[in-house]
């Protein structure tokens, strides 16, 4: 079980983002999770000097829709994004339910990520957890918040696209 707080970054090291564009998808599924997770993210990219008007937020049903979510912004979207934070959350339950969305959801992500297509990266921010207690704790409580972490990537990864391209 990791002890690491994930909200714990030094925002000396992080790029600037005002004139960055962030694309964050929410499962609806947990929202007592996921809506934490969001706020997190958001409060994280506006520290950080993202503009409100430069955050989407869009809702999907559940987390395994994250990847269809994540995809089509990278199509219909692609120039209006620079990044898409993808959150989720995913409690362990009595079935093999939760392998099945947790590894569809990871693969598919992983994919959108893999394919030299597709030039906005997506941020895994799936909680895939034992008990309800574990992802309270990940996604603002005593382990920091998971939507914050995924922020952070987000601004790094955008930085690392573009310095790419020069």
């Amino acid at each position: 079980m990791s002890t690491t707080n994930l909200s714990a970054y030094n925002a000396n090291t992080v790029p600037d983002a005002s004139k960055m564009r962030f694309a964050i998808i929410v499962s609806e599924w947990n929202q007592n999770i996921t809506f934490g997770m969001r706020d997190g993210a958001i409060d994280a990219l506006l520290k950080q000097g993202a503009k409100e008007e430069n955050i989407t937020v869009k809702y999907v049903p559940g987390s395994f829709e994250l990847v269809f979510a994540s995809k089509y912004i990278q199509n219909a979207q692609s120039d209006e994004v620079d990044a898409i934070i993808a959150l989720g959350s995913v409690v362990r339950g009595g079935t093999p339910h939760f392998d099945y969305v947790c590894q569809g959801t990871t693969n598919g992500l992983s994919n959108l990520n893999a394919d030299p297509c597709n030039k906005i990266p997506v941020i895994f921010g799936l909680l895939t957890t034992d008990d309800m207690q574990q992802a309270e704790d990940r996604s603002g409580g005593k382990l920091g918040n998971k939507g914050v972490e995924c922020a952070i990537t987000a601004i790094k990864m955008i930085d690392f696209v573009w310095n790419c391209k020069k």
